[in-house]
């Protein structure tokens, strides 16, 4: 039971001895373990700094990095864009020359062909005179031959022509 009723001398003694312990681990231990604590909390934080800082800097590069993903899509879709137009512009650019030439060809085709039509006519008219006057010739040697009807076909051959 003396434990439950102190003696006063043993509260003395267990008092210098507590304030004894006291001020060797205030002077010894406390300020390193303090100290340590302070500069491990000071690191810390420092760390947590450079987390955020690090945090901050990857949200911007990834904000610039869309951006340029952005700008890269939209340069390729102008780029796409104008290859189209140039495919479409050249495509009918290329119609279009084909059918000037298709039209000058027919164009060409046509004259050549009324070209032909008019000199087959001429031949074929020449070729008919020619026959025409063989067979009249023919038709008037006969005729000329048995009788002395001369003067009557000449006559009658100039006053057609004057007629035409």
């Amino acid at each position: 039971m003396d434990l439950l009723n102190p003696s006063i001398g043993l509260l003395v003694w267990m008092t210098i001895s507590f304030l004894v312990l006291l001020f060797v681990l205030r002077k010894f231990a406390w300020k390193p373990i303090l100290n340590a604590l302070h500069e491990r909390e000071a690191g810390i934080e420092k760390a947590l700094q450079s987390a955020k800082e690090a945090e901050l800097k990857l949200a911007q590069l990834t904000a610039d990095n869309e951006a340029l993903l952005m700008q890269a899509r939209k340069e390729r879709d102008q780029l796409l864009k104008e290859a189209r137009e140039a495919k479409d512009a050249i495509i009918n650019e290329a119609k279009e020359q084909a059918k000037e030439q298709a039209a000058q060809l027919l164009a060409q085709a046509r004259e050549t062909i009324k070209n032909e039509q008019a000199r087959v006519a001429i031949d074929l008219r020449n070729q008919v005179a020619q026959f025409s006057i063989e067979i009249a010739e023919r038709i008037l040697k006969e005729k000329l031959e048995h009788s002395g009807q001369h003067d009557k076909v000449v006559e009658q051959a100039l006053n057609e022509m004057s007629l035409n």
